[in-house]
């Protein structure tokens, strides 16, 4: 069965997307920690970062790199942090998440973000790639 991840790239659920190439997709997350919180993923259906083929591995990173790039020219913050955990999805993903304070990694403090300012968010960033 289809993680909702690999559901979000074939377009059969709604998403924020930020970036996508041949191989990855870039998403705003729709339960973030700050403004911004985007998910990057490989297309390929993996469960754990490095069950991941060297190349594919290496593509993720430097896809992120792209996206986090474009998001710190889009969002005020002090940096953006990246986090691989992993277990609530199935599928390998990249949490790129503004930060200003260390309690903006947590995943306990969550920002709401309006449906509207989620849309113009995600514009913003394809913008700044």
């Amino acid at each position: 069965m289809s993680t909702i991840f690999t559901k979000i790239i074939n377009g059969e659920i709604p998403s924020y997307k930020v970036a996508e190439d041949e191989h990855f997709f870039a998403f705003l997350d729709i339960n973030p920690n700050t403004r911004g919180h985007t998910l990057c993923v490989p297309k390929q259906e993996v469960n754990k970062l490095f069950d991941l083929d060297k190349d594919t591995y290496e593509g993720l990173m430097r896809f992120s790199y792209k996206v986090a790039k474009a998001i710190e020219r889009s969002v005020p913050c002090d940096r953006i942090g990246m986090a691989v955990i992993g277990l609530e999805v199935p599928h390998v993903h990249v949490h790129l998440i503004p930060i200003n304070e260390m309690k903006d990694m947590t995943f306990q403090h969550k920002t709401p973000v309006p449906a509207e300012e989620m849309k113009a968010l995600a514009e913003q960033i394809q913008q700044n790639l």
